[in-house]
């Protein structure tokens, strides 16, 4: 078995309901994470949120394509590949059943790379294979991740 690691994180709520009445509570909450600014999170618009916060489906998907990132940088440098600049514009794709229940279904990942080396644009792109197999985050979901990357040479 490999090492282990424990992240902690620290959720803080209060009603603030503005009518009694109203049966809805306010989704918007504060997550603390040791030595890092407090996160405001809310649903999503969608489920009577705070569209102006990040909502959890926002930070799984954020949380993908950072972990997916980094894991393609790091398979790139075992390959001699210099990477130039790194960017993406991923989608989420989540379903929600009649009972209010609901999963992602899948995630498309975009990554659009820029390397120094023409010779290994190939290589290049067949490594998200790789960094997806590494990914922690990849390795924690059960729903397909796809990539449709894109390699250029500067």
């Amino acid at each position: 078995m490999g090492f282990k690691h424990l992240f902690k994180a620290e959720l803080n709520w209060t009603s603030k309901k503005e009518d009694p009445a109203v049966k809805i509570y306010s989704k918007s909450h504060q997550i603390k994470i040791e030595g890092k600014p407090i996160l405001d999170v809310s649903a999503a618009k969608a489920f009577k949120g705070d569209s102006t916060l990040y909502n959890p489906e926002d930070l799984l998907l954020s949380s993908l394509v950072s972990c997916h990132m980094m894991s393609y940088l790091y398979v790139c440098s075992q390959n001699g590949i210099e990477v130039l600049e790194y960017s993406d514009k991923a989608e989420a794709t989540l379903e929600v059943n009649p009972d209010g229940s609901g999963r992602f279904v899948e995630v498309r990942l975009h990554p659009k790379v820029k390397i120094s080396n023409p010779d290994k644009i190939k290589l290049a792109l067949e490594l998200h294979q790789k960094a997806n197999q590494l990914c922690f985050i990849a390795n924690s979901c059960n729903f397909p991740v796809f990539h449709e990357g894109i390699c250029e040479v500067d």
